[in-house]
């Protein structure tokens, strides 16, 4: 069939890319974007780093929208639809509905991200929130520069930036990980401690193995209450307990969802004419052989631009693969992470994780290597992200290892 309107559902970095990505490969017809925030596409990223630790009288900074409204209707003509969520889907007339309204398409990118876990019976209060869009970002930042005693739920990447700009400001901060380590997820059991080290060598109380029995206050939280009996004054509580895709508004529409939307290698739904993006999507990788959903700026943006290629053109689709990459800023420290964190053998090969302020460890599944972690190491993680694309052996990334720090330290005795 003729593909004249191209629907893109999600108004943050995945849909801004599809939007882009169409238009730079000559498509000419109809893009409507929706979105449920009231705000034009904005970089996620720089709420819990840059924006948020923006400490100017006034807390002024400007907020991280991606283009203006002159770029979306001139350039990328575009028509936009924010402030209201898509609240269905009906595949086979290919309508979309916002409410009463209804948006038909040709080709669909579905690309509505995730929503944030919260804690159950804290609604009533005032002072707890999650970050993940503009206006959590906001109203935090207004707190921290009030100077609210902080205790942060979770010890992720979110909740540690947020934890490391209360530090900054001086304000007391706590943060609370029910896991006796943290980021287990992400960096594997063996290098989360080691990450989540950083904090109390920055002075921020970490409190691991412990859960949150409750959140009290008189309209306005108070305090926070652990399973062992410890209470925290809190005048600011960030619930940072992961995220979960929006997909409830898909229930009835036939895709299949299972962990977020499933997806072939092409991003594919299996259902004609729709693909999905970004934290939505659970897609098969092609470089690991195995369906991921990822939570991370590079992969939406990827995702975004890939989908939006696939569907215009769905006869010449092509796989996306990728090795995944994200970075956490802390204090004054950068964390990267390329690969997967599933292997057989984590180790060290540079630097020192218990007091450097420098390090990098591999991961090794069989005799490839999988994944590198990094502190501070932005000259060579995109080394290592190209070793583990082009299916580098554990031998090979060790032998490159070696020959760098062989070359550190001679370049050391070589100063006067």
């Amino acid at each position: 069939m003729s593909i004249d309107r191209l629907v893109v559902i999600g108004g943050s970095l995945a849909g801004l890319r599809a939007v882009e990505a169409a238009r730079k490969a000559g498509f000419d017809g109809s893009i409507t974007l929706i979105g449920a925030e009231r705000h034009l596409p904005y970089d996620r990223p720089p709420l819990s780093k840059d924006f948020l630790n923006a400490t100017e009288p006034g807390g002024q900074a400007s907020a991280p929208f991606f283009r203006s409204d002159d770029v979306f209707a001139d350039e990328l003509r575009v028509e936009l639809l924010l402030g209201a969520p898509a609240t269905s889907l009906d595949v086979g007339r290919r309508i979309v509905y916002i409410g009463d309204r209804e948006v038909g398409y040709d080709a669909l990118v579905i690309a509505t991200g995730s929503k944030l876990r919260t804690l159950p019976d804290t609604d009533h209060l005032d002072g707890v929130h999650g970050l993940r869009t503009l206006d959590d970002s906001l109203a935090i930042r207004a707190a921290l520069d009030a100077g609210a005693r902080t205790v942060v739920i979770g010890a992720g990447f979110i909740g540690s930036e947020v934890a490391a700009s209360a530090q900054k400001r001086g304000v007391p901060v706590t943060v609370v990980e029910a896991l006796p380590t943290p980021l287990v997820r992400a960096t594997g059991t063996v290098m989360g401690a080691a990450v989540a080290s950083l904090h109390e060598r920055n002075g921020t109380r970490l409190l691991c193995g412990t859960g949150v029995k409750a959140l009290e206050g008189d309209g306005r939280v108070q305090r926070v209450v652990l399973s062992d009996g410890t209470v925290l004054e809190a005048d600011l509580v960030i619930v940072g307990i992961g995220v979960v895709p929006c997909t409830d508004w898909l229930e009835g529409s036939g895709l299949t969802v299972d962990n977020g939307l499933v997806c072939d290698e092409t991003l594919w739904t299996g259902v004609p004419g729709v693909y999905a993006a970004g934290d939505v999507a659970n897609w098969l990788n092609p470089m690991f052989g195995v369906h991921q959903r990822m939570e991370n700026w590079t992969a939406a943006a990827e995702q975004g631009a890939a989908a939006a290629r696939n569907a215009i053109d769905p006869d010449n689709a092509k796989p996306y693969e990728t090795v995944p990459y994200f970075w956490s800023d802390w204090y004054d420290a950068r964390i990267q992470f390329v690969g997967v964190p599933e292997c057989d053998e984590v180790l060290v090969v540079d630097g020192d994780v218990d007091c450097g302020d420098r390090w990098t460890a591999l991961y090794r599944h069989g005799d490839r290597l999988v994944g590198a972690l990094t502190l501070n190491g932005q000259t060579v993680i995109m080394k290592y992200r190209r070793m583990i694309a082009q299916k580098a052996s554990w031998d090979e990334a060790l032998e490159f290892a070696d020959k760098r720090k062989a070359a550190a330290a001679a370049k050391v005795a070589a100063l006067p």
